[in-house]
């Protein structure tokens, strides 16, 4: 029986950590992969090519260790991925830039797996976070805001204690909401600086958010 690390960053290549996960040991996975944007990730080269190699890695392992999945993926990229179970839709009224047909107002959130609220009799709830906060400052070049992040969790896990997994932790955006929402997490980070910038973002979270 494998009994996994819980409320940790590991360190290393998430596909090389996930493989050494059980089937569904995981009740959510919540992340933010790369886009193949270049942006600057350090040990990781940000391409398309390997963005393609990161997918096709990634996601069997993902649909695999994990009851749920949600991803945020980027407008262009949502194709690149399995054909979700259903797309939700992060809602920036005020705007995140230009694209090529204006102003980008919304991102997709990919969701594989049950609606949990639906599976267990608890009514129907909707498919869009509307957020125009802005992410905490950080040395990471593409963080995410964090009461978005929570209530991505709160729509896909139910319980007090669930497993959260991140497998691209970034500056730990994730381990922080999970702990302040009374769940355990674990965090896969490949960039050793990433994964001190995270674990000191996730000591300063003392109190829950409830």
């Amino acid at each position: 029986m494998v009994i996994l690390p819980i409320d940790t960053i590991i360190q290393g290549d998430c596909l090389e950590v996930m493989q050494t996960f059980p089937d569904k040991s995981v009740d959510l996975i919540v992340t933010d992969p790369p886009y193949g944007v270049g942006l600057d990730y350090g040990e990781y080269q940000d391409t398309q090519d390997n963005l393609k190699m990161i997918i096709d890695g990634f996601m069997p392992e993902a649909l695999r260790v994990a009851k749920i999945v949600m991803l945020t993926c980027g407008n262009s990229n949502q194709y690149l991925y399995p054909k979700p179970d259903w797309t939700m839709a992060w809602v920036i009224p005020a705007g995140a830039g230009q694209c090529s047909w204006g102003w980008l107002c919304w991102q997709p959130i990919l969701v594989y797996g049950k609606d949990p609220y639906l599976a267990n009799g608890l009514g129907a709830r909707r498919d869009i976070f509307i957020s125009n906060e802005r992410s905490d400052d950080s040395e990471h070049p593409c963080p995410k805001p964090l009461s978005l992040w929570e209530n991505i969790i709160l729509r896909a896990s139910l319980n007090d204690g669930d497993l959260i997994l991140d497998p691209f932790l970034g500056s730990g955006t994730t381990a922080v909401a999970a702990k302040r929402l009374h769940r355990h997490w674990i965090g896969i980070e490949l960039s050793e600086q990433y994964c001190e910038l995270a674990r000191k973002r996730i000591a300063q979270c003392q109190q829950p958010m409830f």
